[in-house]
C-alpha cells in the first residue's frame, strides 16, 4: 500500500519551490499535486496523457479547448490528451490533485 497525506505533499512541494510535485508514478498513470495562488498565472501546455483534475481546494475558472466552466473543492475535470487547458481567474489558492494516463512523461 501507498498512502499519502496532502499537507505534507503540499509542504514538499512548496519546498522544492515549485507549482508541482509528482507523487506517484506506475506502470498505467501518475499523480501528482499542483498548486497555484490566489492571482497566479497557469502556464501549464497541453500534455501528452490524458488526465483528471480534482480540486481538493480554493476557487478558479478552468477552460479545456474552448469551454470554461467554474471549479471549486470536490469539482472533476477531465482533459484529453492534447488539448489546450489553463486555470484562470484564480480567487483562492488552489490545491489540484491530477492523474495522468499513461504516466506523464510517457
Amino acid at each position: 500500500m501507498k498512502a499519502f497525506r496532502l499537507d505534507e505533499l503540499d509542504a514538499e512541494r512548496a519546498a522544492n519551490d515549485g507549482a508541482y510535485l509528482q507523487f506517484l508514478r506506475e506502470r498505467n498513470m501518475s499523480v501528482g499535486l499542483y498548486a497555484l495562488d490566489a492571482g497566479a498565472l497557469d502556464t501549464q501546455q497541453p500534455h501528452r496523457q490524458d488526465e483528471v483534475y480534482f480540486v481538493v481546494s480554493g476557487r478558479a475558472a478552468v477552460t479545456v479547448g474552448t469551454e470554461s466552466t467554474q471549479v471549486a473543492r470536490g469539482s472533476v475535470v477531465y482533459v484529453p490528451a492534447g488539448v489546450p487547458h489553463k486555470f484562470h481567474h484564480i480567487t483562492e489558492d488552489l490545491r489540484v490533485l491530477v492523474v495522468f494516463s499513461p504516466p506523464e512523461g510517457s
